[in-house]
């Protein structure tokens, strides 16, 4: 029983990850893909500059 055992354990290092060629398929899809990802950016925020959708709310009779 050393005191090196005790104590968290340090995890193992994962090998670096090797950089892969893009052919031109991957390069319109990665493309496409912040197209996309601007055009909801854009529709998101048009969407939160207008209140609820349905308008209405809660509706409250007139008597009391």
């Amino acid at each position: 029983m050393s005191g090196r055992e005790g104590g968290k354990k340090k995890p193992l290092k994962a090998p670096k990850k090797q950089t892969k060629d893009m052919d031109d398929d991957d390069v319109a899809f990665k493309q496409k893909q912040k197209e996309e990802q601007k055009a909801m950016e854009a529709m998101r925020a048009k969407a939160s500059g207008k209140g609820p959708l349905g308008g209405s709310g809660i509706k409250k009779s007139g008597k009391k």
